[in-house]
């Protein structure tokens, strides 16, 4: 298939092949073979090798729309003893192809939502990386269309799937600080500076038209491809959308709650002077039902560590560490109260959740099954919006829908290139 055939041709050509999948998909048993393809090779370099490590599955292919990414991970795969995988461009290949279970989706995040539901009314199952969507109305449409197909998609926020996670969830659940009222959660970094984008010849081995995709055409500048996209609201969600939903969907996670009722924001570029749209500098404040809060706070700029997670509850705090490790302290005098080393984020312990739910033919029993992966998500969307329109933002407890706002409700979606419109 070439990489400019429109997606409406695509759909129409691959019809009665999706009809046929969905009709015939296996059950499959505990010994089956899964096959997947990998879309989007820079977190996709590390999925396809941890993919084709797992026992019975096959990495097929490994897509990106820069043909020197595409070589290198397939020699890469190649090297760790793995069947060589197939290495290609254009990902609907992979949703062509018969004999692959489920899609994997590592690409920018304007990707995440039209490549899930692509591949779910191809009758694929799909892997997808956080965030799962680049706006509400997409996360919303990925549910649905996951539902439907009776797929299952995973989000990649892997820390669900941490042993030791788990456990500090259920003790938490438990009342072992008591009720959790206030969660607080950091993410500090180092980037350096974007610059000045300027116009530039595309490089002949990206296909800039198809790494565009779903999102309208702007002109090819030489500070976009392949990772400051993340720092542009036409393609990215920012620090909040690429690390701060790894703990925010925790801090929900512990503290039960799924929709906040109202967001603030503050922030902004504070330290360099560039083309970076998302701030570098970020405070998110999330208000639930019941008398409980979210905060979050980025830095983009300054690596000096404040933290990773805190739940704060009437009878002491918990502290999560990024490897998955936690602490619990006395409510009165901080003292320490008990202390468990973190073994597994829980990358591996995702993946074969994600397997295991294709050969047992039980999509919703997932660790982050795409409805709680969309949840989490929308915080960090309903707080770029809160940013960008320098307004609190009211939600609908029952689905996060803003309320009582215009300016605020028109970034609820987003406009898309005429023929890649998703849908469900």
């Amino acid at each position: 298939m070439t990489s400019n055939v429109n997606r409406r041709a695509f759909l129409g050509s691959t019809a009665a092949a999706a009809a046929t999948t969905l009709t015939t998909a296996r059950a499959a048993g505990a010994n089956d073979k899964v096959v997947v393809g990998v879309m989007g090779l820079s977190r996709g370099r590390s999925l396809s090798v941890s993919f084709s490590k797992r026992p019975n599955v096959e990495v097929k292919y490994v897509c990106d729309v820069d043909s020197n990414r595409a070589a290198a991970c397939a020699k890469l795969v190649a090297g760790t003893g793995a069947k060589a995988p197939t290495p290609i461009g254009d990902f609907r290949k992979i949703l062509d192809d018969k004999s692959v279970d489920a899609l994997v989706i590592a690409a920018p995040n304007h990707w995440h939502a039209p490549a899930t539901i692509m591949a779910v009314n191809a009758g694929k199952h799909a892997y997808c990386e956080k965030p799962c969507s680049h706006n509400p109305q997409e996360g919303e449409w990925m549910v649905e269309a996951a539902h439907k197909h009776k797929r299952a998609v995973q989000v990649g926020t892997q820390r669900r799937s941490g042993p030791q996670t788990i456990e500090a969830m259920q003790k938490l659940h438990e009342g072992a600080i008591g009720r959790v009222y206030l969660v607080r959660a950091y993410y500090n970094s180092a980037r350096g500076s974007l610059g000045r984008g300027k116009p530039a010849a595309v490089p002949g081995h990206l296909n800039y038209d198809l790494w565009q995709g779903p999102a309208p055409r702007t002109p090819y500048l030489d500070n976009r491809v392949h990772y400051n996209w993340h720092w542009f609201w036409h393609w990215g969600n920012g620090e909040l959308g690429n690390n701060g939903v790894h703990t925010l969907d925790l801090c929900r996670w512990g503290l039960g709650v799924d929709f906040p009722i109202r967001v603030t924001s503050s922030g902004g570029r504070y330290h360099w002077n560039d083309d970076q749209q998302t701030p570098d500098t970020h405070q998110v404040s999330f208000e639930f039902p019941g008398n409980r809060a979210i905060t979050w706070q980025g830095l983009s700029c300054n690596r000096h560590r404040s933290g990773f997670i805190t739940f704060y509850g009437d009878k002491g705090s918990m502290e999560l560490d990024s490897n998955g490790g936690h602490t619990i302290f006395d409510g009165s005098n901080d003292r320490v109260v008990e202390k468990v080393d973190g073994k597994s984020r829980g990358d591996i312990e995702h993946i074969d959740n994600f397997t295991a739910a294709i050969r047992n033919d039980t999509p919703l029993k997932l660790n982050c099954e795409v409805a709680e992966g969309h949840k989490s998500t929308l915080l960090c969307h309903l707080g770029n919006i809160a940013q960008r329109t320098g307004q609190a933002i009211h939600c609908r407890p029952k689905d996060g829908h803003i309320v009582g706002n215009a300016q605020a409700a028109k970034l609820w979606g987003r406009e898309y290139q005429k023929g890649w419109e998703p849908i469900v």
